[in-house]
């Protein structure tokens, strides 16, 4: 008797299953229509005409030169510090921790030229804020 709903629940089962794998389809099915086109949001990014190409730079805390980039041109700034604690960029709002090992990350995107100073807040030193570097906006051409 146990048997024998023990085999009629494991038919059950195997038929939902099969049912289940008929209706959907994998993703890799060559069958599959719109696998071979590419969404809008796939694409990489182009650039525009005009609009200058995004950047990297990088900032030493111990040899602070200054870091330029054009107005409305996509940058990525990465400061390096010798010692854990926060870096600030107080004019356009930002701030992001940053250790020996592991610089702090920003990326930075404005319209409007100016002279922005690079601050870093040493771990564990309240209101101890030294300038090291300045990042430079300017008109883009």
């Amino acid at each position: 008797m146990h048997l024998r709903r023990a085999l009629l629940l494991f038919a059950i089962v195997l038929g939902l299953a099969a049912v289940a794998a008929s209706v959907s389809r994998p993703r890799d099915d060559p069958e599959s229509p719109g696998q071979d086109t590419v969404t809008e949001a796939e694409q990489p990014p182009t650039a525009s005409p005009g609009v200058p190409a995004a950047v990297e730079l990088t900032l030493f805390a111990a040899d602070p030169q200054p870091q330029r980039i054009r107005a409305g041109q996509a940058a990525t700034l990465f400061v390096e510090v010798e010692e854990p604690g926060q870096v600030v960029i107080p004019d356009l709002g930002m701030a992001a921790a940053a250790e020996p090992l592991t610089p702090a990350r920003f990326d930075v995107l404005t319209s409007q030229a100016g002279r922005h100073a690079i601050e870093f807040e040493p771990a564990g030193a309240s209101d101890a804020r030294v300038r090291v570097g300045t990042l430079v906006v300017v008109e883009g051409r």
